[in-house]
């Protein structure tokens, strides 16, 4: 069921899930930069996933009539639900006849039941996790409210490697107190670790954010 060699294109959900650095779990308020959520081009979470994920269809075929569909769970910590509800929403963008799915989470939120349902998911259909790191810095990661150490970013590296599932990394550049070397240092650890991928983003700042706030 793996198809190479087409053309594919993220369709965006908005499973309508949580997140430990919001609920109170690790953190309040989310990362300083958070406005609430990472979806800024997702469907509407009031609708379901099939519903969504044809929206997006619509919206891909558009531009794109021949791109095959990757479901791209992103908005929030798609990883942190009870495990049964993950099967859910993950075997209904399966069963909408997606080429794979994407899952953008926290690297604390990856327990062995969910572990286990992806390393099933992925026989099926390719399942890769999006992992946002962001700086390998301490210092830094404390002044955006990460909530969690790089050790447990290794860690859960090795787990999704172990099971065979692919590894994509957000990376931020442009953090405050951050200069070229400090970012370059970022990548230099990225280069030693067992990913499949990275994603840098320069800093944005949305309004109403913490981050905002820090810039006024």
């Amino acid at each position: 069921n793996r198809v190479q060699n087409c053309k594919t294109q993220k369709a965006v959900i908005d499973a309508g899930l949580s997140c430990p650095n919001i609920d109170g779990t690790c953190g309040v308020g989310g990362c300083i930069f958070c406005d609430g959520g990472s979806g800024y081009f997702t469907q509407d979470k009031a609708f379901s996933v099939t519903e969504q994920l044809q929206a997006e269809k619509v919206r891909i075929h558009k531009k794109s009539p021949e791109s095959k569909i990757i479901a791209y769970f992103q908005t929030h910590t798609n990883t942190y639900a009870p495990v049964e509800k993950l099967r859910t929403l993950y075997e209904e963008a399966l069963a909408f006849g997606v080429y794979g799915v994407s899952i953008a989470t926290r690297p604390d939120c990856l327990g062995d039941e969910v572990l286990a349902l992806l390393h099933r998911l992925n026989r099926i259909k390719p399942v890769w996790v999006e992992l946002g790191l962001q700086t390998i810095h301490e210092d830094t990661a404390r002044f955006i409210r990460r909530g969690y150490p790089l050790s447990c970013f290794a860690a859960a590296v090795t787990q999704l490697r172990a099971i065979g599932i692919e590894v994509i990394v957000h990376v931020i550049l442009g953090l405050p107190g951050e200069d070229r070397d400090a970012m370059l240092q970022t990548c230099n650890y990225l280069n030693t670790c067992d990913i499949q991928g990275i994603k840098l983003q320069l800093l944005h700042i949305l309004k109403h954010t913490d981050l905002a706030t820090f810039y006024t």
